[in-house]
């Protein structure tokens, strides 16, 4: 899972056809986006591949609130027949302030909101189970809780698209073990994972727009095609073929 306009989520699908599987991803100021999905009765179950994107998700369904990611590989996500989850996504790097904790806390993990939270998370989940709009009541509760990021974050972001991660530390003024300790605490990576990640759905995206392989490689900074298929398997954990 990672507008208005239904969209292709940044996964591989198995399992139930995507097309029986409603997922939408909508505006949410301060947030990556806010999005929903449901799959109808009488489907079968639905697996789909969740791959790294730097992102934290929240996900609201009956069973209570979920803490997703940031992932460092693939993790199957299941669907049952007659489930409908409505979640938020955070910016990389905005989710600690609201969690409660590093970001580096949750990496590669799926935790109940009410470990972080106690009491506050059951409440939001009864608050949001009510709702007459489930979207927006979460979406509405988690701003309240935001707060600034480390104030590193946008030049972190922008400077590993650019160039080396010594690059990135010496423009900041820090050091590397700096870098490293902050990013971890906003991301739950170190710098150079947070590259690989943030390169990789760069050329995913620029692929799905429309560029070939070979040009969405160059473009999004791989060495050349190879990189990026080396890259796909070792983060997606399958070809990039069967990924698109």
């Amino acid at each position: 899972m990672s507008h208005t306009v239904l969209q292709p989520p940044p996964t591989a699908d198995q399992g139930t056809s995507p097309a029986r599987r409603l997922y939408g991803e909508y505006p949410a100021p301060g947030l990556a986006c806010a999005w929903t999905a449901e799959l109808p009765r009488g489907a079968g179950p639905f697996v789909q591949r969740v791959v790294p994107d730097a992102c934290v998700d929240l996900i609201w369904s009956d069973a209570g609130i979920l803490v997703a990611g940031p992932d460092t590989g693939p993790i199957p996500a299941t669907m049952r027949p007659g489930e409908a989850v409505v979640a938020v996504r955070f910016r990389p790097g905005t989710a600690p302030p609201v969690l409660g904790v590093p970001a580096d806390a949750v990496r590669d993990g799926r935790v109940p909101l009410r470990d972080l939270w106690g009491a506050d998370a059951d409440r939001l989940a009864e608050a949001v189970a009510g709702a007459a709009d489930r979207r927006a009541a979460l979406v509405a509760a988690v701003r309240e809780r935001m707060g600034p990021p480390d104030p590193l974050v946008p030049a972190v972001v922008a400077g590993v698209a650019r160039g080396s991660v010594r690059d990135v530390a010496d423009g900041l003024g820090i050091g590397e073990r700096q870098l490293r300790r902050r990013s971890l605490a906003a991301f739950g990576y170190g710098p150079k994972t947070l590259q690989r990640v943030l390169r990789f759905q760069r050329a995913l995206r620029l692929v799905r727009a429309g560029e070939t392989r070979a040009a969405a490689a160059y473009a999004a900074g791989y060495a050349d095609q190879a990189h990026f298929a080396n890259e796909v398997r070792d983060l997606a954990g399958e070809p990039v073929g069967n990924l698109l």
